[in-house]
């Protein structure tokens, strides 16, 4: 998939600290060596050996476990040079305007892939399911596009292999682990990620805050394309997917008209634009 692997930040300070301890540790054992030298046979000889073993331990130890605490409190929280971390969540892959909103570049920061979300991903993309395996393979190309196209980082992140809650929970613990938000389009996990105190990036109420302001009044050009539940209208729909319910529409079925707003209504599924023949239509 092209997807790089980059090494645990994490456990590389715990190198850097087991190292550093190591040194501190050899030191100061180095500097009580002279003293205990000064002791009669055989203690002049075994207590600087001991205490170089126990002080060069105890320091590598020490540092290890405390290295990475030390630069994590020094940083922003959620954070990593390239700006914040995001979660990716399986449904905002297969949605795929992920790839379109990474490549504006208002994502700044790093894409988060868990190892979890991508074995999903892969068991959907290898589904019996026709419709599932579409869905999959079209994430998977999602992926590759946002790593080829957007310039957008993207890190592959393995978690704990015991761990065998939902993948919606594991997404929650992880962001509460890196102190990061959940990019997605389903709206239970976007719902129970809230609960829990976790931001959620919901790609469909981006969609909806970015859709063209439609004021009562206005007049505009659509084409009817099928009947309304209601006798006599007719329905049509703007280049963002908004649905317009036109009064008396029906008749111009598959003929594009001039209509004037009469009404808007904001619903959870959305925007809809209710409308009535403009005086002249066709």
């Amino acid at each position: 998939m092209g997807i790089r692997k980059p090494v645990s930040q994490r456990s590389a300070y715990r190198y850097a600290g087991a190292f550093s301890g190591l040194a501190v540790g050899l030191i100061f054992a180095a500097i009580l060596s002279l003293p205990l030298s000064l002791l009669d046979a055989p203690y002049n000889k075994v207590l600087p050996l001991a205490s170089a073993v126990l002080f060069g331990g105890l320091g590598a130890v020490v540092f290890a476990l405390k290295m990475p605490d030390v630069f994590a409190a020094g940083s922003h929280p959620g954070k990593n040079e390239g700006g914040y971390r995001i979660i990716l969540d399986t449904s905002a892959i297969i949605d795929g305007r992920i790839a379109d909103i990474s490549q504006t570049g208002f994502l700044q920061g790093t894409l988060i892939l868990p190892r979890f979300v991508l074995n999903e991903l892969q068991h959907i993309a290898d589904s019996t399911d026709d419709m599932r395996r579409k869905r999959g393979r079209r994430g998977l190309d999602m992926l590759n596009r946002i790593q080829k196209e957007t310039g957008v980082p993207v890190e592959i992140l393995d978690t704990s292999a015991e761990d065998t809650d939902p993948v919606d929970s594991r997404l929650v613990k992880l962001a509460k682990q890196l102190d990061g938000p959940i990019v997605t389009s389903d709206f239970n996990l976007n719902k129970v990620a809230e609960i829990q105190g976790v931001k959620v990036l919901n790609i469909n109420e981006l969609a909806t805050a970015v859709r063209p302001l439609v004021l009562p009044g206005e007049e505009m050009e659509v084409r009817i394309i099928q009947e309304g539940k209601e006798f006599g209208q007719g329905v049509a729909f703007m280049d963002d997917g908004t649905m317009v319910v036109v009064e008396g529409g029906r008749k111009y079925l598959n003929n594009k008209i001039d209509i004037m707003v009469t009404r808007v209504l904001q619903t959870a599924a959305g925007r809809m634009i209710f409308a009535q023949l403009k005086n002249g239509a066709r």
